[in-house]
């Protein structure tokens, strides 16, 4: 997909369609050639992140374990079970380790976008 420049600066990339993504579920898209893990809460929160587990090197974070500590949803890495917040990035096992977030949003007509610049919390 070609990035699209919208009205607030950012370049934009259009990921998927809101309906491809089962909630509770993550899902591995590639934006500007970085693997992006992207996801859907019941609530119908998203969130974008890394894939890169910074435990192991694997992009695997997509494929984790989504639930929540208290109010904040989180991601398990599958490799070795570290908690990663949806919302800071940052791991709630080890606070000195995090994965970059990154701004993620919905078209009108219900297309996902996700843009590269790095969201700081």
């Amino acid at each position: 997909m070609i990035d699209t420049l919208l009205p607030d600066a950012l370049y934009w990339t259009p990921v998927c369609h809101l309906a491809d993504l089962m909630p509770e579920r993550g899902a591995a898209v590639l934006v500007g050639g970085r693997q992006v893990a992207l996801f859907r809460t019941f609530s119908g929160d998203l969130y974008a992140l890394d894939n890169r587990d910074p435990y192991s090197g694997a992009y695997v974070l997509s494929r984790g374990i989504v639930g929540t500590r208290g109010a904040e949803p989180t991601v398990a890495s599958p490799m070795h079970k570290q908690v990663f917040s949806l919302v800071t990035g940052v791991c709630l096992d080890d606070e000195e380790v995090s994965v970059p977030i990154y701004p993620v949003r919905v078209a009108a007509d219900g297309t996902v976008l996700v843009t590269m610049e790095v969201s700081v919390v």
